[in-house]
């Protein structure tokens, strides 16, 4: 097992100082990544946290799965490794031009829709 572990279901306001402390209760944490929202800033509601040991990070799980914190209920397992995506597949581009997707050109893309005569 990689003592790397997924914590979810965090509350949104919880720091990585206070995950940090909270987690040291079943050992020596190597590193708290806090996911944050890359636009606002704001916290996704979960993290990794790195144990230095396999067996300090299924302490973890024993302790915190399922446990409050904040009144909410946590999910800690063991991280999965991170999948790789190929470059520019799927989601939004924001520097990908755009404008006007009509065919017929014109408008709003609403345009082609059928207008009621009233």
């Amino acid at each position: 097992m990689e003592p790397k572990l997924y914590v979810g279901n965090l509350p949104y306001t919880v720091t990585e100082d206070e995950l940090r402390d909270y987690f040291a209760q079943a050992g020596t944490i190597k590193s708290v990544a806090l996911i944050r929202d890359r636009d606002t800033g704001r916290s996704k509601g979960f993290a990794f946290v790195e144990f230095e040991t396999n067996e300090e990070a299924q302490k973890a799980i024993s302790l915190f799965n399922g446990t409050q914190l904040q009144e909410r209920t946590l999910t800690v397992n063991q991280a999965r490794p991170r999948e790789e995506r190929p470059a520019g597949s799927g989601g939004f581009r924001r520097d990908a031009g755009g404008g006007n997707r009509n065919p017929r050109g014109g408008g709003s893309s609403n345009s082609n829709r059928r207008r009621s005569n009233w």
